[in-house]
C-alpha cells in the first residue's frame, strides 16, 4: 500500500505576506505594483538647479556634466535627453536665471504705485535682488566672457526684455504725464543705469574694498550705497 506524500503548496504572490496590501495600496493610486514613480518635471528642475550652482561656481568652461549629474542626482543620460549638450544646458540657466527676475520684477505691481514710488521700489528691488541671488551676476559675467554666444541662440530672452522696457517706460510716461518726470528719457538707457549701478559695485567689491580703503559689504555699507542709488535715479529723472 502506497501512500501520496503531501506537498504543502507555496503561498501565492497575492497570499504572500504583505502583497496584498501592496497591490491593494497600488490599485488605489491606480498604478501597476512594481510601477516606479519618475516625474520628469522635477528632475528636469533639479538638474537646472544643480546646473546654476556649477555653472556659478567654475563657470561654463570648468563645469563638468558628471558633477551636474551627481549634483542633482539623476543620470548623466539624462542631461542629454532633456537639454541637449553642456552648451545647451548652459544656456537654458541663463533663460532660466534671467527669466526669474522678470518674474519677481511683475510681482511687484509697479503700475499699481506712482511714478516716484515705482522708480524707487525698483531700483531697491534690483539691488537686494542681486545681493539675494550673487549666482546671477556669476552667471551674468561668464555669459559676457563669451560675447553672449549662447544668448543669442535664445528665442524667449528678447521677449523677456521687451516686457522689462514696456514696464519701465510705463512708469517715466506716467511721471512725465503728472509733472514729476522730464521728457525725453530712454526707458533702455535707464534700466541699464539701474542695473549698472548695483552690478558694478557688487562684481567689483573684493578690488573696491582694497581701493576705497573700506568693507563695501558691510550692513552699513550696504544700506548708504542702496540709498545712494535710489538718489541718483531720481534725480535723473525728475523735472
Amino acid at each position: 500500500m502506497t501512500t501520496k506524500r503531501r506537498t504543502k503548496a507555496r503561498p501565492s504572490a497575492t497570499t504572500r505576506p504583505g502583497a496584498a496590501q501592496h497591490a491593494r495600496t497600488a490599485a488605489r493610486v491606480g498604478k501597476p505594483a512594481t510601477a516606479r514613480v519618475r516625474d520628469p518635471v522635477a528632475t528636469r528642475q533639479r538638474i537646472l538647479d544643480a546646473a546654476k550652482a556649477e555653472f556659478a561656481r567654475l563657470g561654463l568652461g570648468g563645469a563638468r556634466v558628471d558633477a551636474i549629474a551627481a549634483r542633482a542626482k539623476a543620470n548623466k543620460r539624462m542631461i542629454y535627453h532633456y537639454f541637449g549638450g553642456k552648451r545647451d544646458l548652459f544656456l537654458a540657466v541663463l533663460e532660466a536665471a534671467y527669466g526669474d527676475i522678470r518674474a519677481a520684477e511683475r510681482k511687484l505691481d509697479l503700475e499699481q504705485l506712482e511714478p516716484e514710488g515705482a522708480l524707487r521700489t525698483l531700483t531697491e528691488f534690483t539691488w537686494r535682488y542681486y545681493l539675494k541671488h550673487p549666482e546671477f551676476l556669476t552667471l551674468v559675467n561668464s555669459e559676457n566672457l563669451h560675447k553672449a554666444r549662447h544668448l543669442k541662440q535664445s528665442k524667449v530672452i528678447g521677449e523677456m526684455f521687451t516686457t522689462l522696457v514696456a514696464m519701465v517706460k510705463d512708469i517715466l510716461d506716467r511721471g512725465v504725464k503728472q509733472g514729476v518726470f522730464r521728457r525725453g528719457i530712454d526707458p533702455v538707457q535707464l534700466n541699464i543705469t539701474i542695473a549698472a549701478i548695483g552690478y558694478y559695485y557688487l562684481t567689483n567689491r573684493f578690488t573696491g574694498s582694497i581701493i576705497y580703503d573700506r568693507d563695501l559689504m558691510a550692513p552699513k555699507a550696504l544700506e548708504e550705497r542702496l540709498a545712494f542709488n535710489v538718489d541718483t535715479i531720481l534725480r535723473l529723472v525728475r523735472a
